[in-house]
């Protein structure tokens, strides 16, 4: 299959990437019939559960109503949607924080930590606030609930720096608003994942891979899609090129779609991933290369780029699976289910590892 050729959009670069990083892997690959037999499981699934955007919003912890304050809010935690998984030694437990009585670990825990603030009277979502904040002021809104037996959000230091760079960008550009953002892009999902990844540093998800560069921008385009689905697909939300947004490339969607045996791993790059997790969990955070020890794989490392890239070429080859069987799913769509999926399948799932990379990115 030739390489797809296009300059037009941010997300076409991603999937000419992806195209280009699944034809030139070499230790991860995307098996034909592991994705159709995934297509037809994932299909079944949504159609049984009645899947769509209208999940996002049953989260207690997101907003229930789309409004200007709701995108604000979806722009800070994208901003700082990135690198959860805990890194400590066993004597210590992962980044918590509880609201209302109930306690919330990864992505979840910096939603709750958001609306803990605000809950606090903490203008967290006001690029005027968080745009000069100090990392004292920062690091009390990102606390965890018990230091003394759980960590501390990770990468807080380059969150606080995120924080900082977007919201200058936002007060010297665009009157301290990212609504402002979105409402120039004209309902275009293409400009806006554009524009996000021109004027905010932070959400350059680019690498360098096989001598040519590639182009990832997971935040950039869960950014756009988290305000999609906020909205239905309406109002500020009302995107008409949704569809030529890619999946997320993260670390959990990849061990969802090796779950539905739609992508694989080499043996050699099974038992690193496998021996890596149980050298994290020992406090070895290794990252020479290449070969990496075991121990955190460095961002921009082959194997994590392959890892990445077939996991959007994956998911675009399910949903050409499913456009075909004459029913409609997009990226998006399915990225957010096998996420889910995911999550509430962890026990199953255990044997299964991820990759661990320290990133900004993911």
């Amino acid at each position: 299959m030739p390489v797809i050729r296009t300059q037009s959009g941010a997300s076409e670069k991603v999937l000419e990437s992806a195209q280009f990083i699944s034809e030139h892997s070499k230790d991860v690959t995307v098996p034909a019939a592991g994705v159709k037999r995934a297509a037809q499981k994932i299909m079944e699934r949504m159609k049984s559960t009645g899947y769509s955007t209208a999940e996002w919003k049953k989260h207690q912890l997101t907003p229930s109503v789309a409004n200007a304050d709701a995108i604000e809010w979806i722009f800070v935690v994208d901003a700082l949607n990135f690198s959860f998984w805990p890194s400590r030694a066993a004597e210590h437990e992962q980044y918590t924080v509880s609201l209302d009585g109930k306690s919330y670990r990864g992505y979840w825990s910096l939603c709750a930590a958001i609306n803990r603030a605000q809950r606090e009277h903490i203008e967290i979502t006001r690029a005027s606030y968080y745009a000069h904040a100090s990392a004292e002021q920062l690091a009390h809104v990102f606390r965890t609930d018990d230091p003394a037996i759980q960590e501390s959000i990770p990468m807080l230091e380059e969150r606080i720096h995120v924080l900082h760079e977007v919201g200058q960008v936002l007060l010297a550009k665009y009157g301290g608003k990212f609504a402002n953002v979105v409402r120039q892009c004209q309902g275009s999902a293409q400009m806006l994942v554009e524009t996000v990844v021109r004027e905010f540093p932070c959400f350059r998800d680019e690498h360098e891979f096989c001598g040519r560069p590639v182009y990832l921008y997971k935040r950039a385009q869960i950014l756009v899609a988290d305000i999609w689905a906020c909205f239905e697909g309406r109002g500020d939300g009302l995107f008409n090129d949704m569809d030529q947004i890619t999946m997320f490339a993260d670390y959990r969607v990849p061990q969802a779609l090796y779950h539905f045996g739609a992508l694989d791993y080499s043996p050699r790059l099974l038992e690193y991933l496998r021996r890596s997790e149980i050298a994290v969990q020992q406090g070895d955070g290794s990252q020479t290369q290449p070969p990496p020890q075991p121990g955190l794989l460095p961002s921009g490392h082959p194997w994590e780029l392959e890892i990445r890239g077939n996991s959007i070429w994956a998911v675009e080859q399910i949903r050409r699976h499913i456009h075909a069987s004459g029913h409609s799913a997009n990226a998006i769509l399915i990225d957010f289910y096998m996420w889910d999926y995911a999550k509430e399948h962890t026990a199953a799932m255990r044997t299964i590892p991820i990759h661990l990379t320290r990133s900004k990115f993911y």
